[in-house]
């Protein structure tokens, strides 16, 4: 029996050590969360700063002046906003990142490392060149569900290299993308629920399911 047992801790070691040669798993749950509360926090700016209630739709007819030229404010906070939650999104992401690898004594920048990013690049990087075109033409309405469809390919994509609950959360943005491309109105909540309410429940669920 005690022989029974040692073959299968052997194998239970082997087949950790396998899972962790092919796979990034030093993703931060808690990361996720500081994500979401980013992105809602920049939802909620835009929407005081457009003077929007909840449910009132067409943010982006502020897009354009009363003479219908682009209206130059409304592009250079959402720069602004955008840029900040970002930021604040990736250097979260980073350092909680290699927190956790340290202290699983793993290494943060290896070649399983290189592959998931390269598969999350190559989605997000057509997406974002496709939202400037999209941006170019005018199409304000369109970035919103456009930017959630791409992230979610870019998770799922990269679900190969890491851990397998991120495919749900792309699948999770996938949809929350389409429905949202039939409510462009409504595009800033399809955000506030995309970019942040699935990734704080994302971020809860890996912290209590992996880290806690």
């Amino acid at each position: 029996m005690d022989k029974q047992q040692e073959q299968l801790e052997t194998l239970r070691e082997i087949r950790s050590l396998m899972e962790r040669s092919s796979r990034f798993l030093s993703l931060s749950g808690l990361s996720g969360v500081i994500a979401g509360i980013a992105a809602i926090t920049g939802i909620v700016a835009a929407y005081l700063y457009l003077g929007l209630s909840l449910l009132e739709p067409g943010y982006y007819q502020f897009a354009t002046g009363e003479n219908g030229e682009p209206n130059p404010a409304f592009y250079t906070f959402l720069y602004a906003d955008v840029s900040i939650v970002l930021i604040v999104s990736l250097l979260a992401s980073s350092l909680l990142t290699i927190r956790k690898a340290r202290r699983q004594g793993q290494p943060t920048w290896d070649a399983v490392a290189k592959r998931l990013m390269a598969n999350m690049a190559i989605p997000l990087v057509a997406g974002g060149i496709y939202c400037l075109a999209l941006l170019y033409h005018g199409q304000i309405a369109f970035i919103a569900p456009a930017t959630l469809l791409f992230y979610g390919l870019a998770l799922f994509n990269a679900g190969k290299y890491t851990l397998n609950d991120i495919r749900y959360l792309g699948v999770l943005e996938i949809i929350t993308g389409l429905v949202a491309s039939f409510a462009i109105e409504f595009g800033l909540l399809f955000w506030a629920f995309g970019f942040g309410v699935l990734h704080i429940v994302y971020g809860i669920t890996m912290y209590f399911k992996y880290e806690k």
